[in-house]
């Protein structure tokens, strides 16, 4: 959805400084890179679980293009974010099901809070598309794979559900009980429309916000963010140094949400009156006319967000502009929380063994498949070691 903020000056080379983005996942971290792959999930013992594996990066050229990266990108960001996530949520269930064991079942499931199915029916019910891009950032090239087409569709018919027919049909619910008498195509429609497709968004993160698991991981979302806020300013990847950064990232998905909202409500306020008006008698079904008329509007809002979301993060980022970025950062203060230490140093491990995998997408990553170490120092140890390896080391 974003690219990293390059410093000052002259842009540097994508293999000296790759983009990284990342995603916030139940106890847990991913991060990626145009070449790699990384998720890190905190284990009930302290332990770190970590998923990692090398990347093709996009070479097609139609994909690199303006506008239609945007699309790409959002399909890419759904099909990483919940193959992270359900990964987490299988780490989580195992540590929940093992308390379970060693203790009474009935007295422990009460004391141990929503659990991963628990978790997973909250996201589904209310939209797991919303979340996952919430707490995502970044976008990178496509491996290669073809998603998962049940997954992926559910997740769009969910994001449809969310930014087209719900805000609509509470727009048409609205009109008619208040008496309003807005047409569907008007601009007054389209603004109530507008407005309440923000409710309805920022309303669903702060429900969820209240859900202790979901705070944790809204927690892990402000870790991701300092500890790219920490690669970015090219300080050492240490707990210090991203501790002191800011949970708040021009880049964010929550931001991405916002501005998809915004602009929508300016591309339908403008185009609405312009679209073929059939009369069929019934508002109901006017309104689902109207509805398929905007559908293939949304691609080009996706991708035109894209594009001004990194305009927006180059050159907005201090001075008067920053002000631009002022509604995203509001409601990122809804999906971001300060993280303790521990949430920092899987942020952390995250980061590390997606940079040890791109500079080696030929050799053996930290960890190979599905591994676990004892902490984030243990990880590092693992990445400096195989970084001396003759065999696996690759020039920066």
């Amino acid at each position: 959805m974003t690219q990293p903020q390059p410093s000052a000056g002259a842009r540097p080379p994508v293999l000296a400084r790759p983009y990284i983005g990342g995603q916030a996942v139940l106890e847990g971290v991913m991060m990626r890179a145009p070449a790699s792959f990384a998720v890190v999930v905190r284990r009930k013992d302290g332990s770190l679980s970590i998923r990692e594996r090398a990347m093709q990066p996009e070479t097609r050229a139609l994909a690199k293009l303006p506008l239609l990266r945007g699309v790409a990108s959002l399909v890419e960001s759904l099909r990483l974010g919940s193959e992270a996530l359900r990964f987490s949520a299988e780490k989580l269930t195992i540590d929940l099901e093992a308390e379970e064991k060693a203790e009474e079942a009935a007295r422990r499931t009460k004391a141990a809070g929503p659990g991963a199915s628990t978790l997973a029916g909250v996201l589904t019910a209310l939209g797991i598309a919303t979340f996952v891009l919430a707490t995502s950032d970044d976008a990178v090239a496509d491996d290669g794979k073809k998603p998962s087409r049940g997954p992926m569709t559910f997740m769009l018919v969910v994001a449809l559900a969310f930014f087209v027919a719900l805000p609509q049909a509470a727009g048409a619910g609205i009109n008619r009980l208040l008496g309003l008498g807005l047409p569907v195509q008007s601009a007054g429609f389209q603004l109530l429309t507008g407005a309440l497709k923000l409710v309805i968004v920022v309303g669903y993160l702060m429900l969820i916000r209240r859900v202790p698991d979901i705070r944790r991981v809204f927690q892990y979302h402000g870790a991701e963010h300092k500890t790219i806020s920490t690669y970015e300013a090219k300080e050492d990847l240490i707990v210090a140094n991203a501790r002191a950064k800011t949970t708040l990232h021009p880049r964010c998905g929550t931001t991405f949400i916002v501005m998809i909202a915004l602009v929508s409500i300016l591309v339908f306020t403008a185009i609405g009156s312009l679209l073929p008006r059939l009369h069929t008698g019934s508002d109901i079904l006017d309104n689902v006319v109207f509805f398929f008329e905007k559908l293939p509007f949304l691609p080009i809002i996706v991708a035109a967000t894209f594009e001004l979301q990194r305009l927006f993060a180059r050159h907005c980022t201090t001075g008067p502009l920053r002000a631009l970025l002022w509604p995203g950062f509001l409601v990122q203060k809804i999906t971001t929380i300060e993280p303790d230490d521990d949430q920092l140093e899987v942020a952390l491990a995250a980061l590390r063994a997606t940079l040890f995998r791109q500079e080696n997408p030929e050799g053996a990553g930290v960890g190979t498949g599905d591994v676990s170490f004892a902490g984030y120092e243990a990880l590092a140890a693992a990445a400096r070691l195989r970084a001396s390896e003759p065999e696996t080391r690759t020039a920066a």
